[in-house]
């Protein structure tokens, strides 16, 4: 058990009891039906883990992001459908409560924070990916409101989520000319295209969102000002890269879990095949890898709680002194998720033939993984990020 305050480990405990027995037994299910877990993510915010790094006046729980990591590793050991649906969750919610304005925060959080409302983040669009800025979506000005016109692409929870945080054009060209909107499911001129048809996550639905003349609010710009969506985007997914890198860490756990399980009870050459170098050796790289991803992962998370004052670093002195995250979290996400890659598919030589069949969720690991490579931000992108952050000095 990781060194947390006993309230905070009794929750961990809880959390994997909850993934254990609810939500393990259940993931196969939903990923053959590919229909996205509800029901499980409602339990989430009856369990106030939907709100568990929010603060108090939100109805959250003001725990330090470590925690926030540690249940998400439970919760994508078990089923990363779940644990990267409350990340992206977490994600959208964020970028609401840190930058909108005091009514806004009041209007929008709450319900995301408690779990009864489904958040979703809308970035990318079919030409504008890893180059966001790019983006041609245009929200322009009409009268009191806004005219939403565009279409916003790969939206994890698209047609699922309750409220979407977006980004569209209001200005220029280029980053200064994005703002973000709150926009809730029911908005007339939106509609969702049909899901896309995926390697793996088939629970978790991805789909584009079509805006055609939407009349979107004044008082939906978050911010209340023009001009602040790129910095809200980007600021947004420094911890979303954290919470990738903590699902990557789960997904790479259970694989090796469940390779190392297989090799105690395969027995050849009249023992088991754990016993064989050859195997021994893949299962101790696998091992290694996820330690040291979660390393990382748990080190950039405490950076981020040292920064914000909160948990062990509640009223130190050094408290709130700076400590950049955005390239130790781009280190991070890029290292957890490439090694998970690594991980699943080694899951799946250890099982051999067997790790190739459905009878196993190797095979349903190894799919897993390589979307954790591509999500907020591909790997290519966290590499640029890191080499400007060295060049800078």
């Amino acid at each position: 058990m990781h060194t947390l305050p006993e309230e905070q480990r009794h929750l961990l405990e809880l959390v994997q009891g909850f993934a254990r027995t609810e939500v393990a037994p259940r993931a196969d299910a939903f990923e053959r039906a590919s229909t996205f877990p509800r029901e499980l993510f409602d339990q989430l915010g009856r369990m106030d883990l939907t709100g568990l790094p929010f603060p108090e006046e939100q109805g959250g729980s003001a725990l330090p992001f470590r925690t926030y990591l540690l249940v998400l590793e439970e919760l994508s050991r078990a089923f990363l459908a779940l644990g990267l649906g409350l990340s992206v969750h977490t994600l959208a919610t964020w970028g609401i409560d840190t930058f909108g304005t005091p009514e806004q925060r009041r209007r929008f959080v709450p319900d995301l924070v408690a779990g009864r409302l489904l958040g979703a983040y809308a970035l990318s669009e079919p030409d504008a990916g890893s180059d966001a800025a790019a983006m041609s979506t245009r929200a322009r000005r009409d009268g009191d409101g806004y005219r939403l016109d565009g279409v916003k692409a790969w939206v994890t929870h698209g047609g699922v989520a309750d409220r979407y945080l977006v980004m569209a054009r209001t200005g220029e060209a280029g980053a200064r000319g994005i703002s973000a909107f709150v926009v809730d499911a029911d908005q007339p001129g939106l509609t969702v295209a049909p899901p896309e048809s995926k390697l793996g996550m088939w629970a978790s639905p991805t789909a584009q969102l079509v805006f055609e003349d939407a009349a979107v609010p004044a008082d939906r710009l978050l911010g209340g000002e023009e001009g602040l969506g790129f910095r809200i985007a980007m600021a947004s997914l420094d911890g979303g890269r954290l919470g990738i890198a903590a699902c990557a860490v789960g997904l790479a756990q259970a694989a090796l879990d469940v390779a190392t399980t297989y090799a105690r009870q395969r027995e050849q050459f009249g023992r088991p095949i754990i016993e064989h170098q050859g195997v021994a050796f893949l299962l101790a790289d696998m091992a290694t890898r996820t330690e040291a991803s979660r390393a990382v992962m748990l080190s950039v998370a405490d950076r981020r709680d040292h920064a914000a004052g909160i948990g062990p670093y509640a009223g130190r002195d050094d408290a709130g002194t700076g400590y950049p995250i955005t390239a130790p979290a781009a280190m991070a996400k890029l290292f957890a998720t490439d090694a998970t890659m690594q991980t699943t598919l080694d899951a799946v030589q250890v099982l051999g033939g067997a790790g190739y069949t459905t009878d196993h969720p190797a095979e349903r690991y190894l799919r897993e993984a390589k979307v954790l490579q591509i999500v907020e931000g591909t790997n290519q992108i966290q590499r640029l990020v890191i080499g400007r952050a060295l060049a800078r000095g």
